[in-house]
């Protein structure tokens, strides 16, 4: 490409190709929101002192744990937790298992003793010795210490007695320790089983108080301090204690109250004195750019629109989000600044979605709706208690996403104003609801205003939208349908070059044109845009008309008089001559792309079988190729099919509908087949589409006429 063919656009031009532009412009969105949106997240620094009284009210702009208070309040808990006792039951068992080994060892001994008096009876085993016995079996026993005067009561006893007294001390033992002994209740106890024994008519005194000495001995204290169960109701009640949260929005001192030592605190911990750093919020705020900037990254990878390969239009997208960003924000800076309630309603929002819908597409605009209202809360939280103003929110959103989905049914300019009025329904209904629902007690002065603000939010939306539309579409080369039809009209100097010098070529770009259009339309593509890329696909014959047939009026053809390779040259030309001419005019880059490859790589076939008629030697098919490219897209492709049908139909004789219609299909066929699809993802279904519809076409085109008689009669003379 020579410099006349460098499109406009230099310094661009050379940047957009590098392969991380794409980056550093989502890098510098991701930045520009961040920075935006910073003093509205920031928690306010406050010139505050001790025992100084509040000028205003002050509330917590985040919500951050009171931890001192949390844990004095845990503290309070684990004081308030008693000591846990167990009634240790297995202790009464033991005990009287004792007690009953006790008499058990008394009463051996005594038949030891009798046993040996049997055999020796003049000299019985004296007293001392059985005290001795006991003592050696009682040594490692609980019941040790018992006194003499009570081991001599029990082996002086008799068997039925003795049996007596183990009964009387077991019982007495039982009904003691079946209830529950600390160590203050012992005493008490002790003195209750005595009162019990001494009420035992049925022994003698001395056993009576030799079995209140076993029972005093044997009664311990059963009911102990349980150290593993007193910790785990401690951990417990402290686990049960909730921290204490300083909530976000919540009024920590109100205006001419004494700032005392615990509100200076808290003040300290949610970060609203000088010599406070809270990091969390700066945290935060990277979060929520990075989870909006990931969904937008996923969606232009995922969609099916120009962002994703055009970077161009990636560049007009970032432009359009970085204005209305910055809309945004001086809205928000204007109500603080004002102190004017709603007046942020005024701010024209929906002028980016209309923007977008038309200059790209609706579902990135809607996306990007979703994306305003989320960075709008933020910018309009300065009256909330909270991070996100849910009112601005939803109002933005609301607003966009109506312009949005009004334009998507039809985008013509003409609906601008008319979706700005819509807009602006909407803005009053939503702002209603919210003023209802919040239950808002406002004069009619103040809820007039912010209906009124709404009203003008969506008429200056529209006018807006109106004003910067011609600067993208130009700018960026958009060919936006205002664009589009402003190059179908005939007036333009390219269409009366072509009228005035290939008139022929004209009458035959219009009739491609019809065709091409409904053939798209059908398969759901840019049916305008094929139009008036048909209108300007033969823009190049116009260099030299009188070599195309169709500009031939005197019946003259000048390729009888050339060889059949310079015809070739001269007809081969015309699609690039055309593109030459398109750039110089600074026509959109998809209309150059239609003049461009509007003939692929297809083969001259009238001329390469008259070269090889004409040359001993056969010629090499590839000369006789148009160079190319094939078609890019599925509107170049239909257009390539309507201008070979177009010219074959033209030349029939008396064409029937049966007729075009094998001859359509025969053109789609040998295309396919010589592969000059192969690069625009045409499918077989939608190949037998465009056919269906360019019968259909040529059939109102090519009508029969009736043939009257006058006509007849001319036609037979």
């Amino acid at each position: 490409m020579d410099k006349k063919e460098k499109p406009h656009g230099g310094w661009w031009k050379k940047k957009k190709h590098q392969r991380s532009i794409r980056a550093v412009i989502l890098s510098m969105l991701a930045i520009l929101m961040y920075v935006l949106m910073l003093d509205n997240v920031i928690p306010e620094r406050l010139d505050v002192h001790l025992s100084e009284q509040a000028t205003e009210d002050i509330r917590s702009p985040l919500t951050v744990e009171n931890t001192e208070k949390t844990e004095q309040r845990r503290n309070e808990a684990v004081s308030a937790v008693g000591s846990s006792y167990e009634q240790k039951r297995e202790y009464e068992q033991r005990q009287v298992t004792q007690v009953k080994d006790l008499f058990a060892y008394i009463g051996q001994v005594q038949e030891d003793a009798e046993e040996e008096s049997e055999g020796d009876v003049e000299s019985p085993p004296p007293l001392e010795d059985q005290l001795d016995s006991v003592r050696e079996v009682l040594s490692n026993q609980a019941n040790a210490d018992l006194s003499e005067s009570t081991l001599e009561a029990f082996l002086t006893a008799s068997e039925a007695q003795l049996d007596f007294a183990e009964e009387a001390a077991t019982n007495a033992l039982h009904e003691a320790m079946s209830g529950q002994i600390g160590v203050s209740d012992l005493q008490e106890v002790q003195e209750e089983a005595e009162a019990q024994i001494s009420s035992l008519p049925s022994l003698n005194a001395n056993l009576r108080a030799a079995v209140n000495e076993v029972v005093q001995t044997s009664i311990i204290p059963n009911y102990i301090y349980d150290a593993e169960a007193t910790q785990e109701q401690q951990q417990e009640a402290a686990e049960a204690v909730e921290p204490v949260l300083i909530r976000e929005g919540e009024l920590i001192v109100a205006e001419g109250d004494v700032i005392n030592r615990d509100v200076y605190e808290q003040l300290r911990l949610v970060g609203l004195l000088d010599e406070s750093f809270v990091v969390y919020p700066y945290i935060g705020l990277g979060l929520l750019v990075l989870i909006i900037m990931g969904m937008l990254v996923y969606f232009m990878r995922e969609s099916r629109t120009t962002v994703t390969a055009n970077r161009s239009h990636l560049l007009m997208y970032a432009i359009v989000f970085s204005l209305m960003l910055l809309i945004l924000k001086l809205f928000s800076f204007m109500e603080t600044m004002f102190g004017v309630t709603g007046l942020g309603f005024v701010v024209p929002v929906a002028a980016g979605a209309m923007l977008l819908t038309l200059l790209i597409h609706t579902r990135l605009a809607i996306l990007t709706s979703v994306i305003f209202a989320i960075v709008g809360s933020v910018f309009y939280n300065h009256d909330s208690a909270s991070t996100f103003a849910f009112t601005y929110g939803l109002y933005i959103l609301a607003s966009s996403l109506t312009a949005t989905f009004f334009l998507n049914t039809s985008n013509k300019p003409t609906r601008i104003l008319t979706a700005g009025l819509l807009v602006a329904g909407t803005n009053v209904l939503t702002v209603l609801c919210l003023l209802f629902v919040k239950s808002t007690q406002g004069g009619w002065v103040e809820v007039g205003m912010q209906l009124g603000a709404g009203l003008l939010s969506g008429i200056v939306a529209s006018v807006l939208t109106i004003g910067l539309l011609p600067f993208f579409e130009t700018g960026f080369g958009i060919l936006s349908v205002s664009r589009l039809i402003e190059l179908s009209n005939p007036n333009h100097p390219l269409l009366r070059k072509i009228l005035t010098e290939a008139p022929g070529t004209y009458h035959h770009s219009v009739v491609v044109g019809n065709l091409a259009e409904a053939a798209c339309e059908k398969l759901g593509e840019n049916g305008l845009l094929a139009r008036v890329g048909a209108y300007y696909h033969d823009l190049g014959k116009t260099r030299r008309p009188h070599f195309f047939i169709e500009n031939q009026f005197k019946g003259e053809n000048p390729h009888d008089k050339i060889s059949p390779q310079l015809s070739k040259t001269i007809i081969i030309s015309h699609p690039y001559d055309g593109a030459r001419l398109l750039r110089e005019h600074k026509m959109p880059q998809e209309i150059v792309d239609i003049a461009e490859q509007h003939h692929g790589t297809s083969l001259l076939k009238f001329f390469y079988h008259k070269a090889n008629q004409d040359s001993e030697q056969p010629q090499p098919e590839s000369q006789f190729r148009y160079p190319g490219p094939k078609p890019q897209t599925k509107v170049t492709s239909v257009i390539s099919i309507a201008d070979s049908v177009e010219a074959a139909v033209r030349s029939m004789q008396k064409p029937t509908p049966d007729k075009m219609e094998m001859l359509v299909d025969k053109i789609i066929k040998d295309k396919l087949e010589d592969g000059q699809f192969d690069e625009s993802d045409l499918t077989l279904k939608e190949l037998n589409d465009i056919k269906v519809s360019m019968c259909e076409t040529l059939k109102g085109t090519f009508h029969q006429r009736i043939e009257y008689p006058d006509e007849k009669g001319k036609e037979e003379n």
